[in-house]
């Protein structure tokens, strides 16, 4: 029983370490300031 509730334990932290990579390893100063007119045109 405990090595099923560490199996679980290690798959939960392995979930969320994807997650938590997924949200925080993106662009370094955040996402892209949305588009202007002038970047419309070209």
């Amino acid at each position: 029983m405990g090595l099923i509730l560490l199996e679980a334990l290690l798959a939960l932290l392995i979930f969320v370490g994807i997650i938590w990579w997924t949200m925080f390893s993106g662009r370094r100063r955040g996402e892209l300031p949305p588009p202007t007119d002038k970047d419309k045109d070209a």
